[in-house]
């Protein structure tokens, strides 16, 4: 007779189309989340001019708002290894980051290189924190991201200084993101 206590999981490796989920969740679930989370904080930001709401908005909620809504999909797993939910997550990330791009570049005439950038942005941080829901370290790693996401916001926010600096902290995202994925193992995650 099978003990109760002692029940095997395996491991859980996404094909394409569970990956195509993700991809899609960052879209359909990350970008409407993200867009009902900020009624709350734009309106009780009213009271003050359009430009300081904007800037409290975009530095400094954005950042906390963007990074849990991208997380969000992610607390749907089951056996998936440290390198899965890293891959699961970038693809959320990626998702999000695609709808941002079109948003930018089609609506607000963005640059495309600029936007181009920041989509592999979005990418990089979500899986920083998919590493971190690997690693039971979920808050560390959820800071780690909306400190690069304010980083890069602040400076965007200062115009000309984001020349300099956002290179910077997009370069920085990319390589903790590379970093954290070569610590990533083909071992299961632990509930």
């Amino acid at each position: 007779m099978a003990n109760p206590d002692n029940v095997t999981i395996p491991i859980h490796r996404p094909k394409v189309q569970e990956k195509l989920f993700f991809l899609i969740s960052g879209i359909i679930v990350s970008i409407p989340m993200t867009l009902a989370l900020n009624i709350f904080p734009d309106y009780m930001l009213s009271f003050l001019s359009s430009t300081n709401a904007g800037v409290i908005s975009t530095v400094l909620l954005a950042p906390f708002i963007e990074e849990f809504s991208k997380a969000f999909p992610l607390f749907y797993r089951h056996g998936e290894t440290e390198r899965s939910i890293f891959t699961l997550g970038f693809l959320v990330g990626l998702g999000f980051g695609i709808v941002e791009l079109i948003e930018y570049v089609v609506l607000l005439q963005a640059p495309l290189l600029v936007r181009l950038s920041i989509m592999f942005f979005h990418a990089c941080s979500t899986s920083i924190i998919a590493f971190g829901i690997a690693r039971k370290q979920t808050f560390r790693y959820y800071l780690i991201a909306v400190g690069l996401h304010f980083s890069n916001n602040l400076f965007a926010e200062l115009g000309p200084v984001w020349i300099l600096m956002g290179p910077v902290i997009l370069g920085a995202t990319y390589f903790l993101s590379w970093f954290i994925y070569g610590k990533t193992q083909e071992r299961m995650i632990p509930f």
